[in-house]
């Protein structure tokens, strides 16, 4: 591990990708090509620039407006081994984590013998996963694009055994 994410951009604080206000890390390569995606040119893999996560994580340390991370794309999970670097390191700073994918959490979860997935899998707090459905898009829903996308409360899903779907509460993420 280089501790060098490829990333296609930065949203130093959102509002509009997850609870409060976020760092949003943008992964550069996607290989699901959703019709009508909103971030179209994440999708080739060489696209971006090479990042040095630790000077990632410094910054977001820096900013105390923070209040946790996203990880969107692209799709994070092309680059687990990174990001579940970046991941473990946000984590010691007590800052919340999502994370987009258009892969499900149950995919994910089969995908046992990818040690980089379950590890990325293990750090993050909440995976809002599936892939954008353009038939299925919905302006009138929180924090996802369309209605087959799930906000899966990671932590208790491994912890219960089972999926288990977040009903969204703004106190439970401050």
């Amino acid at each position: 591990m280089n501790n060098k994410v490829r990333l296609a951009g930065i949203a130093y604080e959102s509002l509009v990708n997850g609870p409060g206000m976020r760092r949003v890390f943008f992964a550069q390569g996607c290989r699901h090509n959703c019709k009508g995606c909103f971030n179209p040119s994440t999708h080739c893999f060489n696209g971006g620039e090479l990042k040095d996560i630790n000077v990632l994580i410094h910054d977001v340390k820096t900013n105390p407006l923070v209040k946790g991370v996203t990880f969107s794309g692209g799709d994070p999970f092309e680059q687990a081994e990174a990001f579940a670097y970046m991941a473990r390191k946000i984590k010691e700073l007590d800052l919340n984590i999502w994370c987009y994918t258009g892969y499900t959490f149950e995919y994910i979860l089969d995908n046992k013998d990818n040690q980089s997935w379950q590890e990325l899998l293990r750090n993050i707090d909440v995976l809002v996963d599936g892939k954008f459905e353009e038939d299925k898009r919905d302006n009138r829903l929180k924090f996802k694009g369309s209605r087959n996308q799930r906000i899966v409360d990671v932590k208790k899903s491994l912890q219960y055994g089972d999926t288990i779907i977040k009903n969204f509460k703004l106190k439970d993420y401050r």
